[in-house]
């Protein structure tokens, strides 16, 4: 996963970029410098288009956070905790460690942020009513209109009825209070996302062949991500509800070889590491509680200068959302992201290390969930509100 600079908390919101954001501050700073602008009042200089164009990219970029926000401060009022928000460069995405308890707060959650980008667009369209009644520079009217136009555009393409668009949770949401079960909700989401992702695709290809524009390829990929996300989704369902009745340590690889933090690291090579068919390990203080992990490989690659040095000088810091008791839900591991390159969690009870959890043995998670699913038949209806 990219790295994610951290931007700040709202109401307890981790929030966070990828640098992979810096993107759409890029492409949209080029499309306004490089074309708005100048077709808005031409013969200046580039300079100038870009001094206007650079905070108005930024702005749009804040646009797309309050989007996020929007859909994360309903949940919370809804009671569904949520861990955090990462801008990337095609949006964002709010983390929910919660699932909406019912369909009136999924569809509140779903529906917040397009209409906190259509609020926006209001907002930036009086901005513009007035920048032009009293006579404002074009290049100060040009980007709220700007700004007006793509609040409104992105909205509506939220609203597409397809996971993981909003439009997919808004459609979720109705059929999970039509049909009373929310996986047949949730896979009918998936489905459609795949055909507005596939719709997308198409439609690119035509822009990119019969009008040679460069957007097509925008289109394209934006397309082929909804069909990987909404595959990915349709999945995650599929395996969360075959795994609701199993718990992490039943999952787990128990008793796993651990790495005092304290020990120096040539020792550790010899007298673990050598005698061990594990890569990754638990790496704990002098009280045996895990704070971190290590990978054998990358301890064998140091220079042998370096193996005086201790175990915690090259671990990764193990966050707290990794460690599990036994009895947790196996589901949560589906939204647990793995610390370094291997380890999910370790599974403690108190300060003990009981076991851990590999990226091989969430695939086998997987595998287990789908096999484990009922198969041409649909599990009892949930009961829910009319």
């Amino acid at each position: 996963m990219s790295k994610v600079l951290p931007l700040g908390r709202v109401s307890g919101i981790r929030i966070g970029a990828q640098w992979s954001a810096l993107l759409i501050v890029g492409l949209v700073g080029l499309i306004l410098a490089t074309g708005v602008l100048p077709r808005a009042e031409a013969g200046r200089p580039a300079s100038v288009y870009w001094a206007i164009a650079i905070p108005v990219a930024l702005v749009f970029f804040a646009c797309l956070l309050v989007h996020e926000l929007a859909h994360s401060l309903v949940a919370l009022r809804r009671g569904v905790r949520v861990r955090s928000i990462t801008l990337w460069m095609l949006g964002g995405v709010s983390e929910l460690e919660d699932e909406a308890p019912t369909p009136q707060a999924d569809l509140a959650i779903a529906a917040a942020g397009p209409l906190a980008s259509f609020a926006l667009g209001v907002l930036f369209g009086v901005a513009t009513a007035v920048a032009w009644a009293l006579d404002a520079p074009v290049l100060l009217a040009q980007p709220l209109a700007w700004l007006a136009l793509m609040n409104v555009l992105l909205g509506v393409f939220n609203l597409l009825p397809g996971a993981p668009l909003d439009g997919g949770r808004v459609l979720r949401a109705i059929l999970w209070r039509r049909y009373h079960d929310l996986t047949r909700a949730d896979l009918a989401a998936a489905r459609a996302g795949r055909s507005v992702g596939l719709a997308l695709v198409f439609l690119g290809a035509f822009q990119l062949i019969f009008t040679r524009s460069g957007a097509g390829l925008w289109t394209m990929l934006i397309g082929w991500f909804l069909m990987i996300s909404a595959r990915a989704e349709g999945t995650a369902r599929l395996v969360r509800d075959a795994l609701r009745d199993v718990r992490v340590g039943e999952v787990m690889a128990p008793a796993p070889v651990l790495a005092p933090d304290w020990q120096e690291v040539g020792s550790f090579l010899r007298e673990t590491v050598a005698f061990s068919r594990q890569n990754v390990f638990p790496v704990v203080d002098v009280a045996g509680v895990p704070v971190g992990v290590v990978h054998a490989d990358a301890l064998a690659a140091l220079p042998e200068e370096r193996y005086a040095t201790r175990v915690r000088d090259h671990m990764t810091a193990l966050p707290d959302r990794n460690v599990l008791a036994p009895d947790a839900p196996a589901a949560e591991l589906l939204t647990t992201p793995p610390v370094g390159r291997e380890l999910v969690a370790v599974i403690t009870d108190g300060p003990r290390v009981l076991g851990m959890i590999t990226t091989a043995d969430l695939s086998a998670v997987y595998r287990r969930g789908l096999l484990l699913r009922p198969s041409g038949e649909s599990r009892p209806p949930e009961k829910g509100p009319d």
